[in-house]
């Protein structure tokens, strides 16, 4: 019997002990062209951001050579228009655990690319690693 309680409580502490880690990195651009006359962006905002994600990503972008700004008032005169989405969970500490990317068509709200990083906590990246890796994702499938 008492065998078999060990058995059992170490079986119980390899499942609680194992998690689960997922990486994925996906980006799609809507044909060859697409991102090819964007000069100028600017990257929304999200209200309730207080992370500053929105900084991350237009300096990303900057670094690849566009004229990027950001902040809450859209500009009329941009070739596109980025918004994001980021989803962030506890698990001892807080961490981005998803981050979507999608660049639009400032007139129609046409999505142009859109691109995604998802990190469990075991493969956990800080918001500029998220960033980095969605941005080139994004730009290498639009060559």
């Amino acid at each position: 019997m008492k065998k078999i309680l060990v058995v059992l409580f170490s079986l119980t502490m390899l499942s609680l002990a194992s998690g689960c880690a997922i990486n994925r990195a996906t980006a799609t651009v809507e044909g060859p062209s697409a991102l090819g006359n964007i000069k100028t962006m600017y990257v929304t905002k999200l209200a309730a951001d207080g992370r500053g994600i929105n900084s991350l990503i237009a300096d990303k972008f900057s670094k690849h050579g566009y004229t990027v700004t950001t902040g809450i008032e859209q500009p009329s005169d941009v070739d596109a228009i980025v918004t994001y989405r980021d989803k962030w969970m506890w698990d001892i500490t807080m961490y981005m655990l998803e981050l979507t990317i999608t660049i639009r068509d400032p007139k129609t709200d046409y999505p142009l690319a859109s691109g995604n990083s998802y990190h469990t906590s075991l493969t956990r990246k800080s918001p500029t690693e998220m960033v980095d890796e969605v941005v080139d994702n994004i730009l290498k499938q639009g060559k």
